[in-house]
């Protein structure tokens, strides 16, 4: 039968139902034209040959030109493995598989010329290749490009099926031959003139059949970059949609609330970069159409302010405003915060959380119903259908990341038209993330410190330098500052050998005993209102250490606390760590972060511990933490609504995706709607893709 783009992959020749079940499970291959997605990872030149004279030692992959003599199974069931006996026309070399020996064993030609290419190994005094890759010699010459040949990424479960690198490419030429008449062009004529790119159908057969190097990477260049346009094209149509063509509350006047607050409340100056984000936040809710912003800021860099002032602004102008925070500590923390910076205005805040009494909740959703509660605080309880608003202007979702797409929409429902939001992160994103996962919002970075703030000074102690470490956090107790430990564990594992936080607990409370020292436990499987009692004993300095799990990753502001000790550091991810440490530091006393380990550890946690000491500078951090754990990891498409990019990857491709930004950008400015002629294949296939992936825009 005749086979499409859209065609199933059990339906290509030489796939079948349990390499296509494979091919699904391992690669997330479901049709012929996703196997033509899987491009090759690298390319090797394999335009040479050498004689099995020239074999000295093991290390490089050799390729061989000669014929197989003999070949036979050897062993019983599981044991059993392939043997054939190769020969160059003067020496000889003994192959071996260890798995798939039966189906190899049919395919492998007798007295026929291939070419043979594997790793060599010394097994009993004797070269042998194990797992060689062998082809006829008449199939190599025939193929465009001879001795350049793609390599692809594959797996385990695959390669025992025969489908190692070589296995896929020889799937992929089949499928390139048979589908190429189909490949249609999805990029107009203009822009490929104007980037000097291939047509997609040659693209596809360069990339999978290459004839030169430079070709290849041309090809590979071209689908990349079509893949982070489409992507670009969708974002900011989606973007335009919730901003530009969706009506939102206008914020004419800067009122009395607001100027009060600026010239006789506000605690400190403010920095250049939160005038700069205050003036960008006005300017959007001034325009009549609705704000949709993200405000990146690093640890301590006053986000809240900024938020604050701008909640004034819809107060001021007879609306609401909300904060909502993912978790009741931080929640309460900003319902506190903010409370002491209003205690002389005449603005009423409320907080609502999971805990919050019934009794206590009447009041507070009258007040909201009503329209006598200017500012509500709280942790997702604020999504639930009882809060309901008199006149919602103003969302702030804080820490973002840690919301569901869900959650965050229906909040924006509270009201109509929908309020300005503004999404705060403290967990500054790579530009090119930014550029992908924010993509539909408008961006605000604060990055400038308070005054008066001192770079944390940080720095790597082994187990081996604990008793110095606490005699430092007997000098700092002694200078009356406070300490944070936080452990990554809150009951001890089998499997892994970390001290967990209650043994933590007990060595620490031996080394600073009662009376002269009191110690706070904080971890996630305590009662809110235990958790609370220990928070608010370290607040007010009656305790000097907080012994805790990540639970104070967020929020937790307490000036006086000028050392923070991560034990196990090399568990913890770098945006993990540069949170805790952003706990101290908050005052204006030097304070210092001791990331612990035990004497041993892998590479890629010395380079988390590396960066940890040697910047504070938390989009430095992000840009390490996205090339040490890949793109994907760090926002989850779950979270963030990213669609799944087959071709293009955001670390590597980070240049690409700027010129697709901003081809974007530019088609959308000539032609809006894309309408215009000249653009009917964008057209044609942004309709396409939109059908396919309805989920690719979501709400903030």
């Amino acid at each position: 039968m005749s086979i499409n783009l859209d065609s199933p992959i059990a339906y290509l020749k030489g796939v079948g139902p349990k390499r296509a079940e494979l091919l699904k499970e391992e690669l997330g291959i479901f049709t012929v034209f996703d196997l033509l997605q899987h491009l090759p990872f690298r390319y090797e030149d394999r335009s040479v040959f050498y004689r099995i004279a020239d074999i000295e030692v093991e290390s490089t992959a050799f390729q061989f030109r000669g014929k197989i003599v003999k070949k036979a199974l050897v062993g019983a069931k599981r044991a059993s493995r392939l043997l054939a006996v190769f020969h160059d026309g003067v020496d000889s070399l003994e192959l071996v598989w260890f798995k798939g020996a039966n189906r190899i064993l049919n395919q492998l030609p007798l007295n026929v010329e291939v070419v043979v290419y594997g790793k060599p190994s010394n097994y009993g005094g004797k070269w042998q290749l194990a797992h060689p890759e062998v082809e006829k010699v008449e199939a190599y010459e025939n193929r465009r490009g001879g001795g350049f040949h793609p390599v692809y990424s594959t797996t385990e479960k695959l390669s025992s099926r025969g489908l190692n690198s070589s296995g896929l490419a020889r799937l992929i030429r089949v499928a390139v031959d048979e589908v190429k008449g189909e490949i249609g062009e999805t990029l107009p004529d203009h822009l490929l003139s104007e980037l000097r790119l291939p047509r997609r159908r040659e693209a596809f057969e360069e990339v999978h059949l290459p004839s030169s190097p430079l070709e290849a990477d041309k090809a590979l260049k071209r689908l990349r970059f079509e893949e982070l346009l489409y992507l670009q094209l969708v974002l900011l149509q989606h973007k335009k949609t919730v901003t530009v063509d969706l009506r939102g509350v206008k914020f004419g006047q800067v009122g009395e609330r607001f100027n009060e607050f600026f010239s006789k409340h506000l605690p400190f100056e403010l920095t250049g970069a939160q005038k700069r984000v205050l003036r960008e936040i006005r300017a959007d809710m001034n325009t009549g159409h609705h704000m949709n912003r993200l405000l990146q800021g690093d640890v301590g860099s006053g986000k809240t302010i900024v938020a604050l002032m701008s909640a004034l602004l819809a107060i001021d102008n007879g609306y609401q405003a909300c904060i909502m925070a993912p978790t009741e500590i931080l929640s309460r923390q900003h319902a506190e915060g903010i409370s002491d910076l209003l205690k002389e205005m005449d603005i009423r805040v409320e907080i609502i959380t999971g805990s919050t009494k019934k009794k206590d909740r009447i009041p507070i959703l009258e007040g909201l119903a009503d329209g006598s509660v200017n500012l509500l605080i709280g942790t997702h309880s604020l999504i639930e259908p009882s809060v309901v608003f008199k006149n919602l202007g103003f969302a702030v979702i804080d820490e973002q990341h840690r919301f569901g797409v869900a959650q965050r929409s229906k909040l924006w429902a509270k009201a109509n038209p929908p309020p300005h939001v503004l999404v705060m992160t403290a967990t500054p994103i790579p530009r090119t993330l930014a550029m992908t996962a924010y993509g539909d919002l408008d961006t605000s970075v604060l990055d400038e410190l308070p005054p008066g703030r001192k770079e944390i000074k940080t720095v790597h102690r082994t187990d081996g330098g604990r008793l110095k470490v606490m005699a430092f956090v007997e000098k700092q107790i002694a200078e009356g500052k406070q300490v944070y430990m936080v452990f990554p564990l809150i009951e001890e594992s089998a499997t892994l050998d970390y001290k967990d936080l209650m043994d933590g607990y007990e060595s620490v409370s031996r080394r600073f005993p009662l009376p002269k020292y009191r110690i706070g436990i904080v971890h996630g499987k305590m009662k809110p209102a235990d958790k609370d009692i220990e928070m608010k004993r370290f607040v007010r300095g009656e305790s000097q250490i907080l012994v805790a799990t990540t639970v104070i990753e967020v929020g937790v502001n307490v000036p006086n606390a000028t050392l923070m000790i991560i034990e196990s550091s090399e568990r913890f991810g770098l945006s993990q760590m540069h949170q805790l440490r952003g706990r101290v530091g908050r005052g204006g006393d030097q304070s210092y972060c001791i990331l612990m380990t035990k004497d041993e550890f892998s590479k890629e946690a010395r380079r988390r511990l590396e960066t940890m000491c040697r910047t504070n500078d938390g989009f430095v951090i992000a840009e390490v933490d996205m090339e040490i754990r890949g793109p994907g990891d760090i926002l989850g498409t779950q979270q963030s609504g990213l669609p799944d990019l087959k071709m293009a990857d955001l670390l590597r491709d980070r240049d690409l995706m700027t010129t697709a930004r901003y081809m974007a950008q530019r088609v959308l400015e000539e032609d809006p709607s894309i309408e215009l002629p000249v653009h009917k294949t964008l057209r044609v296939n942004l309709d396409r893709i939109k059908k396919d992936r309805p989920n690719w825009s979501r709400i903030s």
